[in-house]
């Protein structure tokens, strides 16, 4: 059997999606994608599809697309059980919003995966509110990966701001106190 290739039709892949791989849109991820490639080698039977970026590697044990309109990642999105990402916000959120289980490997500017290790801390954030799982190496990736199964993040995030924050936000754009 040979290498799965990007398709035109990714939709045939994520019916029953229980993984649902993402690196985001701005950079590749290709250390993340070979480790879940080579985790899903040793996976048989699993239900798993990637959304991997413009990276060099390509993996051999799932299907994938490159890129997927927002229509197509939400639907993918909404069908899985649990995520692996990189520790972008937007994808944090993304995934946040949806209440799934989500695995985040942060990008490392020592790799010159990112231009900084912002993705550091927003990994360590999101994890100490026990919104996400994190791991700081590709080498924790297998152990953690079965945790995604019963995990489940600490509170979900609302589609809109609260009238709270839009209250606080239009109080000091309009400069008056609001204590």
């Amino acid at each position: 059997m040979g290498a799965p290739r990007e398709t035109q039709r990714a939709r045939v892949f994520w019916k029953g999606v229980v993984i649902f791989l993402t690196v985001g849109h701005q950079s590749p991820f290709d250390r993340l994608v070979r480790a879940i490639d080579e985790w899903a080698s040793q996976q048989p039977g699993l239900e798993l599809f990637g959304q991997i970026g413009d990276g060099l590697y390509e993996p051999k044990a799932f299907p994938f697309k490159r890129w997927l309109s927002a229509d197509c990642y939400d639907e993918i999105l909404c069908s899985s059980a649990s995520v692996v990402s990189h520790a972008g916000t937007g994808t944090i959120v993304q995934v946040l919003m949806k209440r799934k289980p989500l695995l985040v490997l942060p990008r490392s500017a020592a790799l010159n995966e990112t231009r900084n290790d912002h993705q550091v801390g927003t990994a360590r954030y999101f994890s100490e509110k026990q919104l996400v799982l994190s791991i700081d190496s590709e080498a924790e990736l297998a152990s953690a990966i079965p945790h995604l199964e019963s995990w489940r993040p600490a509170a979900a995030i609302a589609e809109h701001a609260s009238a709270e924050l839009v209250a606080r936000i239009s109080t000091f754009l309009n400069g008056t106190s609001i204590e």
